[in-house]
Formats: structure tokens, C-alpha cells, sequence
């Protein structure tokens, strides 16, 4: 044994990689190996001779297994210091060509509301994708029988037979923030809530997924011609035209009363889209005043509290100003169409320094 001692041992320390260790450990230690053999004679053994030899072998053993465990560690950390010494990247050498990402028009747009807005003294509020029935629906005075609220519209989560709990679905816009923001910060309020809703639509102009923001601002005696006069600010600040005229239609919404769709002016020159000129107009958002059912179920006094909302299509409002033809392109995951419409990472929107390229 202190002769298979020495010659693993021996053989252990000279190993010069992981292959030659693994066939020492198949001499040695393998089924077949060395020690495996002489263990297997212990049968033939006398119960003294195996007091002495069966110790002995599982020391052996043990000891081998141990050394071949610590060679095999000390070969991975040399062959990693091997790989430091010759794959490196010097950091401060130029970038091989134009590598350099791009931001989405999504995200640039988004950061261009906010921009505007936040000058307008609008906060961002937030809310979560999956929402309940109740926030999606019924705290914005939405009836059961609206055609919003039937499965061909709206993608309701999937419930176990029995399960009690209140339905959830995928918000069908961001409106529901609104509703959690008057519930936390009370009024007066002056929010957007930008993000992801999703319907049952695909064709060129919708998608199941695509993004929205809201606005809404709450006091005591804001009235229409505040509305009015907010969104001239922002569609002149977004579009980056002064005096862009806009035209307020009748319409009805479950959460706003009155509610008004609104146009803003535009032309067609040769099938080329131009917005603030011509005689000709496009319906770009709806909005109107907060319903008081609405203001009720948020836990503000409609009696004191009265003021506005408004959501329009982030898509849209890229597809507009950008001259995009195509929703659907915006979730193609096309690297050719990003490097197109894309914008450089670094120039942050800022309405100082200019919403866009």
C-alpha cells in the first residue's frame, strides 16, 4: 500500500491538466483501478488480515481521492489565470465601427410626454399591468353590460372553477392609475400615467399590447378651458409647432362627463401627412371632465372637487410626429428599422435642449 501511496501521489503532482489527472483517478481510484482491486480482495481475506487491511485501503483512498481533488482545483485556477493573461479587452482602445445602441421610439416618446408634462406641473404615477375588475372597470363607472367588459375585448386571467376571488385582466388602459392616485394622494392632483395596456385588436393601426398615457388633474375649480388650453401647450411643445389649433367634438365616456374627442389640424400634401397646417383635422386623444361616480369611488368629494382627464396612444403620437406607417413595426424586433427610426442613447429629451433630433 505505501508503494500505491507514493506512485498516486507522484503521479498526482505531475499531472499537467485535467485530462491526465482524470485517467490517474481511473488507474487508482477507478472501478478497475488499483486500490478498487485490492479492496476487492478483502473477501479472500481472514477477519484479522481485514482489521489491519480494510482501514488501511479506505485510508488510501480517501487520501488519493483528497489529493486528486486538490490538484484538479489548482489546474482550473492555473488554466483561469492562463485565460486572464491572454483574453483581455483594453476598455480604452475606440469601438470597432458603430456599435452603439439605440433607443426605441416607445421610449423616446415617453420620455418626451413626461418632459412636457412635468413642465406643465404633472407628476408620473404608476400602477400595476394586471389589474382587477373593480379598478379596471367599475371604480371608472363603467356598466357590467359595456362591450369593454366582454371577453372579445378585454383579456380577463384565467380563474380556477370555484375560486371566489374578484376577476383580474390585463388593464385595458391606464385609467385605473388614476383612481389608485386619487386614493393615495387625494386632491388636488395633477398626474400622467404613462404605460402598457392591451385589447383583443391586430391589424396595421392596433396591436394586443401598446401604450397609453393619461392625464388627470383635480381641484376646486378647474373647468374645461383648463383642458383646453393643456393640450394646446402640449401638442405645441411635442410637435414642435407654435399655434396648432385644436377642435373638440361631443362624444361619451363612462368616466367623463361632458366628454369631448379632440382633433388637431392638419393637411394630406401628396399622401404626406403635415400637422398644424391645412384644413383638414385628425382625432388624436379623448378626454373630457372627471365623472363624479369616478371622483366617489377614488374617495373624493365631488361636491368640492371637480377637474379633467385625457388619454392618448404613445404608439400613435410616435406614428405621427416620426412619420412611422406601421404599428406593428414597433414590435418586430427589426435592428434595421431601429437604426432607422432609433434615437441615440445619450440625448435625453429636455424641452431647453430639444425633444427630438
Amino acid at each position: 500500500m505505501d508503494d500505491l501511496k507514493q506512485k498516486y501521489l507522484s503521479a498526482i503532482a505531475d499531472a499537467g491538466d485535467e485530462a491526465a489527472l482524470e485517467d490517474i483517478r481511473v488507474q487508482a481510484v477507478g472501478k478497475k483501478g488499483e486500490v478498487s482491486l485490492k479492496m476487492r480482495e478483502l473477501g479472500k481475506m481472514s477477519p484479522e488480515e481485514r482489521q489491519v487491511a480494510g482501514p488501511a485501503l479506505n485510508a488510501l483512498k480517501d487520501e488519493l481521492n483528497s489529493a486528486l481533488a486538490a490538484k484538479k482545483s489548482a489546474l482550473a485556477d492555473a488554466a483561469l489565470d492562463e485565460r486572464l493573461r491572454t483574453e483581455w479587452l483594453d476598455v480604452t482602445l475606440p469601438g470597432r465601427g458603430d456599435r452603439r445602441g439605440s433607443i426605441h421610439p416607445i421610449s423616446q416618446v415617453s420620455e418626451e410626454v413626461a418632459a412636457i408634462f412635468a413642465n406643465l406641473g404633472f407628476a408620473v404615477a404608476e400602477g400595476p399591468q394586471i389589474e382587477t375588475d373593480w379598478y379596471n372597470f367599475d371604480s371608472l363607472n363603467i356598466p357590467p353590460h359595456h362591450p369593454a367588459r366582454q371577453e372579445f375585448d378585454t383579456f380577463y386571467m384565467h380563474r380556477a372553477e370555484g375560486d371566489d376571488r374578484p376577476p383580474h385582466v390585463l388593464r385595458t388602459h391606464t385609467s385605473p392609475v388614476q383612481t389608485r392616485a386619487m386614493e393615495k394622494q387625494g386632491a388636488p392632483i395633477r398626474v400622467i400615467a404613462p404605460g402598457r395596456v392591451y385589447r383583443s385588436d391586430y391589424d396595421q393601426t392596433h396591436t394586443p399590447m401598446f401604450h397609453q398615457v393619461e392625464g388627470l388633474a383635480i381641484d376646486k375649480d378647474i373647468s374645461m378651458a383648463n383642458l383646453k388650453w393643456v393640450l394646446e401647450e402640449f401638442f405645441a411643445a411635442f410637435f414642435e409647432i407654435d399655434g396648432i389649433k385644436t377642435r373638440f367634438r361631443a362624444s361619451h365616456f363612462p368616466f367623463t362627463e361632458p366628454s369631448a374627442e379632440v382633433d388637431i389640424q392638419c393637411s394630406w400634401v401628396n399622401g404626406q401627412l403635415k400637422i398644424g397646417e391645412g384644413d383638414d383635422w385628425m382625432e388624436v386623444l379623448g378626454s373630457g371632465m372627471v365623472h363624479p361616480n369616478v371622483l366617489s369611488a377614488a374617495g373624493v368629494n365631488p361636491d368640492e372637487w371637480q377637474g379633467f382627464a385625457f388619454g392618448m396612444g404613445i404608439d400613435r403620437l410616435a406614428m405621427l410626429k416620426y412619420g412611422i406607417p406601421d404599428l406593428r413595426a414597433f414590435f418586430d424586433s427589426d435592428l434595421r428599422w431601429l437604426r432607422h427610426y432609433g434615437f441615440a442613447s445619450l440625448d435625453v429629451p429636455t424641452l431647453h435642449g430639444g425633444l427630438s433630433r
